[in-house]
């Protein structure tokens, strides 16, 4: 790599981290406000190109994104959802693949239907990545952001086949149906296998490592051999990572302690900034490639590009409107799975965003067939896919929080609130049990076991006053003065002697490492009982 790619690489990954922030203030994705940037910069003459071979953007971006995104959910949240998440990801997919190629050709009668359909199959899955980037940060029902991720988690395993089928088509000029059917068969049940081997022997060997920093470098490691075995063995890379990582993420209570969920949720959380950051930056920045091909002409293509994006952004809301209109008493009596009313409908149209997969797939459609010919339609192809990827991005991205003001969409936080305080209720109960066997089986004096007792009511109190009950709540309002000042010796002291340890660091003679190891006993130190 150039020198010069390298400093453009830095400035977005700085940009990254300035997007944040301004995200907030400015009401918007951070992915939306990157892309954007990426765009400004490939508009800009003086910046140069950024070469990375289109073959690795998925191998490199995708596992750590969607195994972040994974580590949300849960197998139940998928079992949930299916019947919403299969109508998309697999028939909504298959349905957009037809319909673009269906529009797409007549703009360019001399590209063979096969390439239109590889066009169709790049376009068809909403991102998700972005999906997760956007959604998730509005405030919409859990229902409905779960519906939302485990589309853009799963529709990949279509699309990818479908376009695979359709590139080899164009490159060989062989078709056939049963290959395909027989491709898309086997690349799920390796996927599955594939990730199921991975977050099993994942889970043995993190049993086994007794520092947290271990734990999380080898869960940065598995999506990566995930992704790469099931692509070599003809499996669905992106479902082998999936499986992995809700595999992995039901396992933690076999190997996960509190050093662990701290460092790794902090880990991901840096991690996916990042790379997401990076990734919808390099969204932009190839508008600079796909320019260059298309050439002084390419305004030609713009009809071509506006049907495309008119299909794509039209059938979603077709096949919403009509699924709901079908299945919406259905789904009304289980009271799950597809979001059933005409608000949360809009909602979901408009969250249908195109990003890092169809940019990569677009990029890889190889420049010549297996004759030695220019691969048919490949710039308009190209330039096709992009205009579909930044209209969603920045047209319907930002506008997303606007849609959701406008159709009342929200989670219902008192019912959340609720189910919170059930869960710190079971907490509690669950502690108090385990204290009152130990006492009977340590044969604790009864002082002891009431302080004891006193000590676990007052700490839920603290960290959930709604959840406790009454008399723990008494106990709490007659000693919160007393915790405040309490609260605030203990801080001052604590600090006091976090000051004293970190100036040693600059004197002599005393290695950084033991002033480290200090420091991350005293940050990790509780703060003593109220």
């Amino acid at each position: 790599m150039e020198p010069h790619q390298l400093e453009l690489i830095f400035l977005v990954l700085f940009a990254t981290i300035l997007a944040q922030p301004l995200g907030q203030r400015l009401g918007q994705a951070p992915a939306v406000l990157m892309t954007a940037f990426g765009v400004v910069l490939a508009l800009i003459p003086q910046v140069p190109a950024i070469q990375i071979d289109p073959h690795v953007i998925l191998p490199l971006v995708l596992p750590p994104l969607l195994y972040a995104a994974a580590r949300r959910t849960s197998w139940r949240q998928f079992a949930d959802n299916w019947g919403a998440i299969s109508l998309r990801a697999v028939v909504l997919v298959v349905v957009t693949t037809i319909a673009v190629a269906w529009a797409f050709h007549p703009w360019y009668p001399a590209i063979p239907i096969g390439a239109a359909l590889a066009l169709g199959a790049l376009v068809a899955p909403p991102d998700p990545v972005a999906i997760s980037a956007l959604a998730g940060k509005l405030g919409l029902p859990r229902r409905l952001v779960s519906v939302l991720e485990g589309e853009g988690l799963f529709n990949d395993l279509t699309a990818i086949v479908l376009y695979s089928v359709a590139i080899q088509a164009v490159v060989t000029g062989k078709f056939s149906g049963w290959h395909a059917a027989r491709d898309f068969a086997v690349s799920a049940v390796v996927g599955v296998v594939v990730g199921l081997a991975a977050g099993w022997i994942g889970s043995k060997l993190m049993q086994q490592l007794d520092e947290a920093p271990w734990k999380v470098t080898l869960g940065l490691l598995l999506p990566f051999a995930a992704y790469g075995v099931s692509e070599s063995r003809g499996g669905s890379a992106v479902l082998a990572v999936l499986v992995c990582a809700m595999y992995l993420t039901d396992a933690a209570t076999d190997f996960g302690d509190s050093d662990y969920r701290l460092v790794g949720d902090s880990f991901w959380e840096i991690t996916e900034m990042l790379v997401t950051g990076f990734a919808f930056g390099l969204i932009g920045l190839e508008l600079s490639t796909v320019l260059q091909q298309a050439g002084p002409d390419w305004p030609r293509y713009l009809g071509g590009a506006g049907v495309v994006i008119a299909v794509v952004v039209g059938l979603r809301l077709i096949w919403l409107l009509g699924t709901t209109a079908l299945f919406q008493a259905w789904w009304r009596r289980r009271d799950k799975d597809e979001p059933y009313t005409w608000r949360e409908t809009l909602v979901t149209w408009w969250a249908g965003m195109r990003g890092v997969a169809t940019v990569a797939l677009a990029l890889a459609i190889p420049f010549t067939t297996e004759s030695g010919e220019p691969f048919p339609g490949r710039t308009e192809i190209l330039f096709t896919a992009f205009a579909v990827v930044l209209f969603t991005l920045l047209l319907q991205g930002p506008t997303l929080p606007a849609v959701v003001r406008a159709t009342g969409v929200h989670a219902d936080t008192e019912l959340e609130r609720e189910m919170e305080r059930n869960l710190w209720s079971r907490v509690l109960h669950a502690e108090l049990a385990r204290l009152k066997q130990i006492s009977a089986d340590e044969q604790l004096p009864d002082e002891v076991y009431e302080r004891l007792r006193d000590n676990f009511e007052r700490r839920l109190a603290r960290v959930d006053p709604e959840a406790a009950d009454k008399n723990a709540k008494e106990n709490t309002d007659r000693a919160l003065a007393f915790t405040k000042k309490m609260r605030s010796i203990t801080n001052e002291v604590l600090e006091a002697g976090r000051t004293e340890a970190l100036a040693a660091r600059r004197e002599p003679g005393i290695p950084p490492d033991v002033v480290d190891r200090v420091m991350r006993r005293l940050d990790l130190r509780n703060s003593p009982p109220m």
